[in-house]
């Protein structure tokens, strides 16, 4: 229960574990977890077996000098790791005026208790540990005292976890009144940050969790929040664009009403089960809390509920009272199985095993109530008779036999999920069409039939969430519904907004956006389906995180590796910084669309924007990749990604760097350099952990997590050289460096790639993941043509003959030109080799041989 506030000052991983994980809160800190500490730390792990030791042991009439030794040095660990725990809850104290007292007070306790353990051991040189009351009541004491630490520190958690909460409540209702764009960029960077801090705790919360059912819903609420940071981004946009659209602010409108559900229930979680007030207030009038504790209403849990009465027939013989019980609770199975029997989509025969199931549990019910009024009337003795018995076990067949045809007609349905999921996602790339096209009837017809594919799937949720075992996925298919009814209209929603605003790029978008989360609803409702089934019929779950080494792909072994497993802690490290990386990427975004609201001295077509875009558009494949999704399959799909992402940031870099000599002195241009100077180094380091080898699945996470760090810094840091760049062009109304394709013709003989990209598509496979870089600006471009002022011949990087038609290169410290990029000229020219043209020609040739040298390096072996 320490949890994130016992890490930060200093204490162990998990807080309120058991005895035994007790001890890890007198470690210094999760960061020194290392190999010179492992023989300290399991010193201070075995601190409560020492106690039990001492409690337990037994009394014997001599005991051996040794053995006395060892008491006393089991005294002095205990209370040395007692110690190191105080000190770290006194630290906590200081920090937490409103706990200070109680802390204390609880540190003053274990302290006295540890010290008493201590001399007690000593003591048992002379007396041979004759009172083993006191120790006894000494390590009662530390154990008391202990636990109250562990309360008080939860509390500071729980604190710190709703005041992170509330703060990104009020940023939303920043966030929803803001009326121009400038205020909605200010007001979205903002709640980035506020959103990653939530993330960070919610995740900690999340594994400190012992409540399968809690632990779910924690997991659903922040997936919630996590998926729709994009769509909140997009819909705003689109809201502020064209304001006087209905579609686009019910858009906004549910995306904001969604986020403030999962924080809701984030509290809910947190307060194990007390609702929030504002929260409350919504249920009184619709339904009570213990209502929605969304596992309690299933099918499954009725049967259970019901199969425990009957089994207490046995000790009971059907008392007082237990005759309306049973029929209640009889009663509540067959109610709930209506939602099988009522499905358009229930065959005719699973309909009829249904009822023909129900009714016959209804006879062998009033079998067993016949034969238990029977024994009650004649005074029968206080065990079943065999009669009796006989009527429990054809009771508990016949729920068995239910239970058995429920499952099968789930299975029915959810066995068409693969064609409707598959029908859906066509009749989504039909709705963006029509939308595109602008063909109102059409977009109406296909919408109509969008829905009833979303009604089907929603009847599969519902039946899945009926038959689930385990109360994890009996959340999570519940919020899979949930998600599901509230997010897949809106893809008809964005697709109305689109269809009123066709050449709105952002109105695009914003169907792009929830297009994406329908294809995550739909991987959800397969992965769930899939769970379920597996789950009832006794197969075990398997879940692998299949982003990690797979066999010949991710260049650190030959031999086949299977699927690694990451824990939960590995997971959730990677998943963090995923999100903080998406975050950075939604407000990149956000600072690209200032562009353009500036009106004409902004042009849209800026390279600035160009490749800032580029970029945002690399983080996010790379975000996918931390989640399981995306075109980015393997790690080495991810390292090369990265490589494409630095090559771009430093090809921002110059474009920067020559639009800074246009802003005139001042703070803005100091921040400005000051921003653009920390990214070659943000870029080297990305390169360097890219190029770092890796051999086995724990160097292979340290290494993807690295990368996902510096990419995260990178984009950081870029993020504010735009925003800066924006500042300074609109007021001092500077020129932008303008983005242009250059075509084959610029140098003779080569193709279209080899003069723009670094490394060159041709060499990628046509179904390439990756999102390559731009092509050279036009300010590089002519950067390379332009003739140095000092140049001569005496400093050109190359051998010349002048009495050779031909100018030949060689390798030199600077670069290797090979023979086929030799200059463009014939035998027969009579221009002057120092003549300007040609010194222009040769510029260019050295630099296009510095990129094909740089493309040889870096591709994928």
């Amino acid at each position: 229960m320490l949890s994130a506030c016992i890490r930060r000052n200093g204490a162990a991983r998990r807080p309120d574990a058991t005895r035994r994980d007790a001890t890890r809160r007198d470690a210094p800190g999760r960061s020194q977890r290392t190999a010179p500490h492992d023989e300290k730390r399991k010193s201070k792990t075995s601190k409560w077996i020492r106690i039990s030791t001492l409690i337990s042991h037994r009394e014997r009439p001599l005991c051996s000098d040794r053995s006395l030794r060892a008491v006393a040095r089991v005294g002095q660990a205990v209370n040395l790791a007692v110690e190191r725990f105080v000190t770290v809850g006194e630290t906590i104290a200081d920090d937490n005026p409103e706990i200070k007292q109680d802390m204390y007070e609880a540190c003053k306790e274990a302290r006295v208790a540890g010290s008493a353990i201590e001399k007690l051991c000593e003591c048992a040189l002379e007396d041979s540990l004759a009172d083993r009351g006191s120790v006894v009541r000494a390590a009662r004491c530390l154990l008391g005292s202990v636990t109250k630490v562990l309360l008080l520190a939860d509390i500071v958690v729980v604190n710190q976890l709703l005041h992170a909460k509330d703060k990104v409540a009020r940023s939303l209702g920043r966030l929803e009144s803001v009326s121009n764009f400038t205020e909605f960029v200010k007001a979205f960077s903002q709640f980035g940050g506020e959103m990653v801090e939530l993330a960070h705790l919610t995740g900690d919360r999340q594994n400190d969790l012992k409540d399968e059912r809690r632990r779910a819903q924690m997991a659903a609420a922040r997936q919630v929040l996590e998926r729709s940071t994009m769509m909140l981004l997009t819909s705003s946009k689109t809201c502020l664009r064209h304001p006087e659209c209905p579609s686009a602010k019910e858009n906004r409108d549910t995306v904001f009403c969604q986020m403030r559900r999962a924080m809701d229930l984030i509290h809910y979680v947190v307060k194990d089960g007390v609702l929030d007030c504002s929260e409350s207030q919504s249920y009184s009038n619709s339904q009570s809390p213990q209502q929605e504790d969304w596992d309690s209403s299933t099918v499954c849990s009725a049967l259970k509920h019901f199969e425990r009465l009957v089994e207490t027939t046995r000790m009971t013989l059907l008392g007082p009272g237990c005759r309306e019980t049973l029929t209640s609770a009889l009663e509540t199975v067959v109610e709930r199985t209506q939602d099988f029997t009522d499905s358009a989509y229930t065959s005719h025969e699973h309909r009829e095993n249904i009822l023909l199931l129900c009714d016959r549990a209804k006879l062998e019910l009033n079998t067993l109530l016949r034969i238990g009024n029977s024994m009650n009337y004649e005074g029968g003795g206080g065990s079943p008779s065999s009669e009796m018995e006989q009527a429990v076990m054809g009771v508990l067949r016949a729920t068995r036999d239910l239970r058995q045809q429920l499952s099968a007609t789930t299975m029915e349905q959810a066995g068409d999920l693969g064609q409707v999921t598959k029908a859906g996602q066509e009749l989504v790339s039909t709705i963006r069409n029509l939308a595109l096209a602008n063909d109102i009837d059409r977009l109406q017809e296909s919408s109509d039939r969008f829905h009833e594919y979303i009604e089907h799937i929603l009847e599969v949720c519902k039946l899945l969430r009926h038959v689930a075992l385990s109360e994890s996925l009996q959340v999570s298919a519940k919020f899979t519904e949930i998600n599901l009814r509230i997010y897949g209209p809106q893809v008809v929603t964005a697709a109305h907004t689109l269809a009123r605003h066709p050449t709105s790029k952002i109105a695009k978008e914003n169907l792009e956006v929830f297009a994406d989360m329908w294809q995550w609803l739909m991987t959800d409702v397969t992965t769930v389906a899939k769970d379920v089934l597996e789950l009832s019929q006794n197969r075990p779950e398997k879940q692998v995180y299949m982003s990690l080494p797979r066999p010949g792909k991710h260049g650190t072994t030959s031999k086949p590796l299977k699927p690694v497993r990451l824990d939960s802690e590995e997971q959730a490290k990677i998943a963090k910084a995923g999100l903080e990386m998406k975050l950075i990427t939604s407000e990149m975004d956000a600072e690209t669309e200032k562009w353009q609201e500036s009106g004409s001295a902004l042009e849209e077509n800026n390279d600035i924007v160009k490749r800032a875009k580029n970029m945002s558009s690399m983080a996010f494949s790379m975000y996918q990749f931390t989640r399981g999704e995306g075109a980015l399959k393997t790690t080495q799909d991810l390292f090369t990604q990265a490589e494409y992402f630095a090559e771009e940031a430093n090809r921002l870099y110059k474009v920067v760097r020559q639009f800074s000599y246009q802003v005139p002195g001042g703070p803005h241009k100091k921040d400005l350099l000051e921003n653009l100077d920390r990214v070659p180094t943000y870029v080297q380091q990305l390169q360097f952990t890219v190029k770092n080898p890796t051999v086995g699945k724990a160097a292979t996470f340290t290494k993807v997590d690295n990368v996902i760090q510096e990419t995260k810094n990178l984009m950081n840091v870029i993020s504010k050289v735009v925003t800066t760049c924006f500042v300074c062009a609109t007021k001092h109304n500077l020129i932008m460096p303008q983005y242009m394709e250059l075509s084959p013709t610029t140098m003779p003989g080569q193709a279209e790639e080899d003069c723009l990209y670094p490394i060159s598509p041709q060499l990628l496979p046509s179904t390439s993941p990756y999102v390559q870089p731009h092509p050279l600006t036009t300010a590089q471009f002519h950067n390379i043509l332009k003739p140095s002022p000092n140049l001569s011949l005496s400093l050109l990087p190359f051998n010349y003959s002048p009495g050779h038609p031909n100018v030949g290169l060689s390798r030199n410290s600077g670069s290797f030109v090979h023979s086929s990029v030799l200059p463009y000229t014939t035998p027969g020219t009579q221009q002057p080799p120092y003549c300007l043209q040609n010194l222009q020609l040769l510029q260019l040739q050295l630099h296009h041989a510095q990129l094909q040298h740089l493309r040889h390096a870096t591709l994928p072996r």
